[in-house]
């Protein structure tokens, strides 16, 4: 069992940055994939960023080149530093684990434990 607990989100301006945090208790979490997911009302949640346990990334065409992930198995922590954040970044964000030690996975349904998700809005 694995519990997530994201924190960070909050209202910016455009042209903004925040941090989010995604904190993993209980199973070891080394070799599994950490990813940050987003949902906006009335869409399905959909993947934004992802790190390997071997360090590997990958992102969404729509934040690649403005948001970074990044991991410290050592304190079981994924970071996602979000700059020049847009109005369409507007979303609940979820941290994810899957616990596979593989390539990048980008499904919601591979994804084994979920945070409960941390509120990011960015106004015009």
């Amino acid at each position: 069992q694995v519990r997530l607990v994201e924190s960070g989100g909050g209202l910016v301006e455009a042209g903004a940055s925040l941090r989010l945090s995604c904190v993993a208790s209980g199973e070891t979490v080394t070799r599994s994939i950490m990813a940050w997911f987003r949902q906006a009302p009335g869409k399905e949640r959909a993947f934004v960023a992802g790190i390997t346990g071997s360090g590997n990334t990958d992102y969404a065409d729509s934040v690649r080149d403005r948001f970074t992930i990044s991991r410290d198995n050592s304190k079981n922590t994924a970071w996602l530093q979000m700059d020049s954040l847009k109005p369409e970044d507007t979303a609940v964000y979820y941290c994810g684990f899957a616990n596979y030690a593989g390539r990048m996975v980008y499904s919601v349904g591979k994804y084994d434990y979920w945070g409960q998700g941390t509120q990011v809005t960015v106004s015009s």
